[in-house]
């Protein structure tokens, strides 16, 4: 088609879409256009300002490597990865769930571990964190030999993949649930951490003027079983100042946790000394088909060496 005016433009392009075989990719194709180009006439977009745009989604590929995911992080500022989570989950958006945004730092592989285990794999400071978990159906019912994938941050902010000095695997842990729908494990108390900003998603962030580009503390689960729909969470420390101002966007009232403060009980432990924390908390599956997400990250970040110039 011979196009005669900006308006016959949205007209062509739908058009030769319209032979797309798959018929999912030809609805979301077609919606995608009337959108975007609706979009772009009511922003009324300047030739400067689409070049600009161009560049930031280029720049969000060149930041993105094996061991961080750029494009993840700009989906989670946006309340982008938020909304789909919970248009996909809870009845379909319609009740509370346990589910959560993937984020951009789990990795596959992580060390099976026994139940009891501790995912500490490196010195790691903070205070002692006693977790057990209950994986059950949408009845109630506990879901046995289940495999439960759990990662987090250190208390200095950093995933062991974007931290050198961590052990590979520091913080990360695969457990099974026991025939009662159970697993636990030892860490350390979650502490809240910046997402990174020294890319496009940072400079994102200081145009908008959020408060902070910070996440609050918590700790992140995946939990898969053929027969239900693999479940994605991250758990919130309930008394973190952040909840309310996520840069991600990320906490709903059914993640917010109960971490326990104890300082005069008895620890599971005896090796702890001082306060301790611990957190119990049920993880409902619904029905559905069990699949493992495509990993954001593969890799992890490596030491910087100095150049013989550059140590002069």
């Amino acid at each position: 088609m011979i196009i005669g005016d900006q308006n016959e433009v949205t007209v062509a392009v739908l058009k030769a879409m319209e032979k797309t075989p798959d018929p999912r990719l030809r609805e979301l194709v077609t919606l995608m256009i009337k959108h975007l180009h609706g979009f772009i006439r009511e922003a009324r977009l300047s030739e400067e300002e689409f070049h600009q745009a161009c560049n930031f989604i280029v720049r969000l590929g060149q930041k993105s490597d094996p061991s961080h995911n750029e494009v993840v992080l700009m989906a989670g500022s946006l309340g982008v990865s938020a909304l789909v989570c919970l248009l996909n989950n809870g009845n379909k958006g319609q009740t509370e769930t346990s589910a959560s945004m993937l984020g951009p730092f789990w990795r596959l592989d992580s060390p099976k571990t026994e139940n009891g285990g501790s995912i500490v794999r490196s010195p790691t400071p903070g205070p002692a964190c006693f977790v057990e978990g209950t994986a059950v159906d949408v009845h109630g019912a506990p879901i046995a030999d289940a495999v439960v994938d759990v990662w987090q941050s250190s208390t200095e902010g950093l995933y062991e993949n974007q931290d050198p000095n961590q052990a590979d695997m520091n913080l990360r842990g695969q457990f099974r649930t026991d025939s009662n729908g159970k697993f636990w494990f030892r860490s350390i108390l979650p502490a809240g951490y910046p997402i990174p900003v020294d890319g496009p998603v940072g400079d994102f962030i200081r145009a908008v003027k959020r408060p902070h580009n910070y996440r609050p503390a918590h700790i992140h689960f995946l939990i898969y079983k053929p027969g239900f729909k693999t479940l994605i969470s991250q758990i919130y420390v309930n008394d973190d100042p952040l909840l309310d101002t996520d840069v991600q966007f990320g906490v709903t009232r059914a993640l917010i946790g109960n971490y326990v403060r104890h300082e005069h009980e008895v620890p599971p432990a005896p090796d702890v000394k001082g306060p301790w924390y611990s957190l119990d908390y049920t993880f409902a599956m619904e029905p559905g088909e069990a699949r493992l997400p495509r990993p954001p990250i593969s890799g992890k970040a490596v030491k910087e060496t100095l150049s013989p110039a550059m140590a002069k």
